[in-house]
């Protein structure tokens, strides 16, 4: 064998070789590379668009709680204000009633006062009626005397 005829051969079969690879091997693997290309940068523009979207999503997370901070804020100080206006409602609805009480108690010492100053005249009657009866040494006749009994009453 004739080591030119093998070098000519060999160099004619690689020639085909590389001829068959790039007509019918390379061109599915360009293309499947192009592909994966392809959906490489779709998977990263996605993952742009992702975090796009989150870091929005955030702004206006810390935007919706900011409102809903001050909503409460607004809420708990309205609290306080009623609280407040609760408190000074029940403080002058308690000295109204304090009063009404102190003025009903009032008028019930001075009915007392007065009942109890009809009792004594009653027995301060009584009482003259008996002092007289012992510095007279007779018997005085309520009835008769009456009168006279309800003038001493009235002065004392």
């Amino acid at each position: 064998m004739n080591i030119n005829a093998t070098l000519i051969g060999q160099s004619i079969s690689f020639l085909v070789f590389v001829w068959f690879c790039m007509k019918f091997v390379w061109p599915p693997i360009t293309a499947a590379l192009s592909e994966r290309k392809d959906k490489i940068a779709q998977g990263l523009e996605a993952a742009e668009r992702g975090m796009q979207s989150q870091a929005e999503a955030e702004s206006l997370v810390q935007a919706q709680l900011g409102e809903a901070k001050q909503h409460a804020s607004e809420i708990i100080n309205q609290a306080q204000k009623r609280a407040n206006e609760i408190v000074e409602e029940a403080k002058t609805t308690a000295n109204v009633e304090g009063e009404r009480i102190k003025t009903a108690a009032h008028a019930e010492v001075d009915r007392e006062v007065n009942k109890a100053k009809e009792q004594l005249r009653g027995q301060v009657s009584v009482l003259a009626i008996a002092g007289a009866e012992a510095v007279l040494h007779k018997e005085v006749n309520a009835e008769t005397h009456r009168g006279v009994l309800d003038e001493l009453a009235a002065q004392l």
